[in-house]
């Protein structure tokens, strides 16, 4: 017999579908080849939204990773709750969410929170919510650089804010945030040259507050896309987030980066519908479905399926006049896109020597946790 595919898990038959599950092995390999990316481990800040368990979490600050960013307010308290160094609310916030944030401040002391402002009204609110509960709260300069989601244009409007955050009672201003996920080039080449010019303004920037005698701001840059163009530079922090499980998209965009797939989800056939047409209990709420029908997910032992419907609750799949699929195939697939597909799940099996074995909680999936 061959050699058993690394996915296949022995006990599946315990296991309903459809289900999230992750293989820690391969969660810690991907671990350690990202610290292997960068000169110092201290310049990682590994995006916590694609796995939002406080499990990993705790294995990266096991392995000596201690500078988190995230994009909620529950995220940000999982990051309190593992008592994680630092924590980069990568949002601005504004009305109840300040005081959420506010509270997470008082709440947990040991984790040094801070986030992001790109505009005068959000800095002043923030210094004055600081000043009403006498504390300080520590900001980033959100900076556009092409993304044109949030942020600054990194010109003089910059250096403008940038200057009166330093002199806002109540705020600590910690330095500046590029972040490029608008680019998401295949070929590396144009990926890196992208990267790079979308970088000019920010070092005009950071040459400009120098020249000004206002320090060297700290700088939080790149994406996963960019990681091995950033991981180059100097004493810049980088947050990829998809790296820890690593999906279908960018496997196949980013050859460069040799993560591994560390989290599937299992499914099964449930009908054979007439015309050699299979459906699998795989719907909308069960994979990220904002990509075209096709790029979806990827079976690993179906890779024939072609996609012709996707509901709710199935997904219906041209298999061929003569195929072999029967009801109860068990189909072990990557997701194209992991990152809104664990947020799918309460919680992840944990694959261990071909067995489920136990379970990691989706522990910021809700919106809320305590604050």
């Amino acid at each position: 017999m061959g050699q058993k595919e690394w996915y296949i898990i022995d006990n599946i038959n315990e296991i309903d579908t459809p289900a999230l599950v992750v293989y820690p092995d391969r969660v810690l390999q991907n671990i350690d080849l990202l610290k292997t990316m960068v000169d110092d481990a201290g310049r990682l800040r590994p995006h916590v939204k694609s796995h939002k368990s406080i499990d990993v979490i705790k294995l990266m600050l096991q392995n000596g990773i201690e500078k988190f960013k995230c994009a909620t307010i529950a995220e940000a308290e999982m990051l309190g709750m593992a008592s994680a160094p630092d924590a980069l609310v990568a949002y601005q916030p504004n009305g109840p969410k300040l005081e959420r944030f506010i509270a997470l401040i008082k709440a947990y002391p040991d984790t040094a929170y801070s986030c992001l402002v790109d505009n005068r009204q959000t800095a002043l609110a923030i210094s004055n919510k600081a000043i009403e509960h006498s504390i300080s709260i520590s900001v980033y300069i959100d900076l556009n650089v092409g993304m044109n989601r949030t942020g600054i244009i990194p010109d003089n409007s910059a250096l403008t804010l940038y200057k009166e955050c330093l002199t806002l009672p109540g705020v600590t201003l910690r330095g500046l945030h590029a972040y490029d996920g608008h680019i998401h080039d295949s070929d590396f080449e144009i990926r890196e040259q992208r990267s790079e010019t979308s970088m000019v303004p920010v070092w005009k920037l950071i040459d400009q507050i120098t020249a000004a005698g206002l320090g060297k701001p700290d700088l939080i840059a790149g994406s996963s896309p960019t990681l091995p163009v950033i991981a180059r530079l100097k004493e810049i922090d980088i947050s990829p987030g998809t790296f820890i499980y690593w999906d279908k998209g960018y496997q196949s965009a980013y050859p460069e980066q040799p993560f591994l797939p560390a989290a599937l989800l299992i499914a099964r056939v449930i009908s054979l519908p007439e015309n050699g047409k299979v459906c699998i209990d795989l719907g909308h709420k069960s994979v990220s479905s904002e990509s075209e029908l096709s790029k979806r997910i990827f079976f690993l032992n179906a890779t024939d399926l072609k996609f012709i419907g996707h509901s709710e609750e199935h997904l219906v799949a041209e298999a061929g006049l003569d195929h072999n699929y029967k009801i109860g195939d068990i189909l072990y697939g990557l997701p194209y896109h992991v990152c809104p597909s664990v947020a799918l799940y309460e919680r992840a099996l944990t694959v261990v020597n071909n067995a489920v074995k136990g379970e990691w909680l989706t522990t910021a999936r809700d919106r809320k946790i305590n604050i």
